[in-house]
């Protein structure tokens, strides 16, 4: 794991409950309306609201409203990451739980959302925001 600084990220998104169950469908319906190709995706946890974002990042030609998409920002600044890999579904099991570890490191910053950057099929940075010199060393 180590500390990043992040710059912020505009998206387009689906919501979805803090239910691990809806996840992903949240990000089948998303594929399905922007396509995969050449796209960044992140999932978003936003403590506060106990809402999930299934995102994608915005690209020049995108109308958000066009497709029944809502958009916003992921914000950036500090964060502690971690990187998963392993094949799906078991590596989308691991997430919760390595958010749990990161959590033993540092206190969030719950003002921002936890993020999921899907780097690719088998690949996930795991990014738990922080405020700055906020990371405890490891035991």
């Amino acid at each position: 794991m180590d500390e990043v600084e992040r710059d912020s990220i505009d998206v387009m998104f689906i919501r979805a409950a803090d239910d691990a169950a809806e996840f992903g469908p949240a990000f089948q319906r998303l594929e399905e309306l922007v396509g995969t190709r050449g796209r960044k995706f992140f999932g978003a946890f936003y403590p506060r609201e106990k809402e999930y974002h299934a995102c994608v990042q915005v690209q020049d030609a995108d109308d958000p409203s066009a497709v029944g998409l809502e958009s916003g920002t992921l914000p950036g600044g500090r964060y502690l990451r971690t990187r998963i890999r392993g094949e799906p579904p078991a590596l989308y099991e691991r997430i919760g739980p390595t958010f749990e570890e990161l959590l033993k490191h540092a206190t969030p910053d719950e003002t921002r959302p936890s993020i999921e950057f899907y780097r690719r099929q088998d690949e996930i940075d795991l990014l738990l925001p922080v405020a700055a010199s906020n990371v405890r060393p490891a035991h």
